[in-house]
């Protein structure tokens, strides 16, 4: 009799610590790339007559296409084709035709106040200043530091 008592004593407190959390550790970013790091990239958007819109956290983008239904949020899961280089270069140093998920706020800074200005189906190319990017540690050989990055991305679906 006392082993079904525990029994259901505890079965409430088990099952409230296996009941998985809606709560998302994620903040939406604030941050603000530095005035010379702007001036830098508009320069070279300006030099090559990208047609571009500024964000005031200093990334610049073009809609190509708005998309449909809710935007993500920073909590949200993305799934995305994408295409990602550095500014001066033609290659690639990354992409994915076929679409892949992620969580929004494990991305780079850039990713996640860019990606949030389109809805699901939405295209968008977006120019990247360093310190919403990689910063100054870069990324790996394939990105050097300080690099102004380019990504032309589809959100496929946000979930």
């Amino acid at each position: 009799m006392r082993k079904k008592f525990f029994i259901m004593l505890a079965l409430p407190l088990v099952l409230a610590a296996c009941k998985k959390t809606s709560k998302c550790p994620y903040t939406t970013p604030t941050v603000v790339a530095n005035a010379a790091e702007v001036a830098n990239l508009k320069a070279t958007l300006d030099a090559n007559a990208v047609v571009y819109t500024q964000h005031p956290s200093g990334i610049f983008y073009q809609v190509i296409t708005q998309g449909s239904g809710a935007a993500p949020a920073v909590c949200n899961d993305v799934t995305v084709k994408y295409s990602g280089r550095i500014i001066s270069s033609a290659t690639p140093f990354d992409s994915n035709a076929t679409g892949v998920t992620f969580a929004l706020g494990e991305l780079i800074t850039g990713w996640q106040i860019g990606i949030p200005l389109v809805q699901k189906g939405g295209k968008i190319i977006l120019y990247i200043p360093p310190s919403l990017g990689y910063g100054s540690a870069g990324s790996g050989a394939a990105i050097p530091p300080n690099s102004n990055l380019v990504f032309d991305i589809e959100l496929l679906n946000v979930q």
